[in-house]
């Protein structure tokens, strides 16, 4: 836990949020309603005999009072997929619509990428991509087992994206769900911060400005970009966000979210970002007892 005592200054109740880093995570999954519909879903739950727990701000998202959600009746039918709370999150907003062209440039293993099929009716197109070869497998598996007939799967380096494989010039809408130093994981992923370096959030840091960056210009204007991490640390979240300001034609809108949250920053380590970010959403373990992850929303403009 030591190296999130470099946040200490930024949360509050930071006590309370180790607490929460060292509690294990409840079992979520989220209602695939390409599938089943909630109402149905809760039924065959009810049927099973396994108990269940609705978010309050999402009625699709349930915690599951069992230690395998994935051998439920539900998970074997598609009706539901083993998704972290604070995870279904950036596809909410996100916010698409059915018929639309939508791009999840870091897509695998797919719960996003499908979770977004499902909020489009499985209506229009969405491209889950992953530079990670042995990572697509389980994209694919995930696509076909949750019906998600709207999803075509690439693998390729988001930084340098090609459009010239598809019909079309640009998305409407883009999730940069990126890779990062994953230190919100550590509820279900103990050993998160065992290689944890400030090297390492450095490096990906890099990766995480070209991806960005890519998502941008690849998405029309008028339309969104919305930037995740499931980490803590500026360097990848804020500070990623201020270089697509600085070099790129958007800016941050904001959101509302049904999730108890923080703003984003708006200073860290004596760097300043726009006064924009507090649009962000920082979602802190110890709020909702879930994960840890950070949002933002943008709007691509005209050059």
């Amino acid at each position: 836990m030591e190296p999130l005592e470099r946040y200490r200054p930024i949360i509050d109740d930071f006590d309370a949020f180790l607490a929460a880093c060292e509690r294990p995570l409840g079992n979520a999954v989220r209602v695939n309603t390409i599938k089943a519909s909630v109402e149905r879903t809760l039924e065959a739950l009810a049927a099973e005999g396994v108990s269940y727990e609705q978010a309050d701000w999402n009625p699709r998202v349930l915690t599951l009072e069992t230690d395998s959600p994935g051998s439920t009746w539900t998970s074997f039918h598609g009706f539901t997929h083993g998704q972290e709370e604070v995870s279904a999150v950036p596809p909410v907003v996100l916010d698409p619509e059915p018929g639309e062209r939508v791009w999840d440039c870091c897509a695998a293993p797919g719960g996003k990428a499908t979770q977004i099929a499902a909020l489009m009716d499985d209506r229009g197109t969405v491209v889950a991509n992953d530079n990670n070869l042995g990572r697509i497998s389980a994209l694919r598996f995930n696509a076909e087992r949750l019906g998600a007939t709207s999803l075509a799967v690439t693998n390729a380096d988001a930084r340098n994206y090609s459009l010239e494989r598809f019909d079309f010039e640009e998305f409407d809408r883009t999730l940069v769900d990126a890779p990062c130093s994953c230190e919100g994981t550590i509820r279900k992923n103990p050993d998160a911060l065992d290689n944890w370096s400030e090297g390492h959030i450095s490096s990906v840091a890099g990766i995480q400005k070209g991806i960005i960056r890519r998502a941008i210009q690849a998405t029309r204007a008028g339309g969104t970009v919305v930037y995740s991490t499931c980490t803590f640390a500026p360097e990848e979240n804020e500070a990623i966000v201020q270089h697509a300001l600085d070099t790129e034609s958007c800016r941050v809108v904001d959101f509302d979210l049904g999730l108890e949250h923080s703003p984003g920053l708006t200073e860290w380590d004596g760097e300043t970002f726009d006064s924009s970010l507090v649009n962000a959403a920082r979602i802190y373990p110890h709020q909702n007892d879930t994960g840890g992850f950070f949002v933002a929303k943008l709007e691509v403009t005209a050059e």
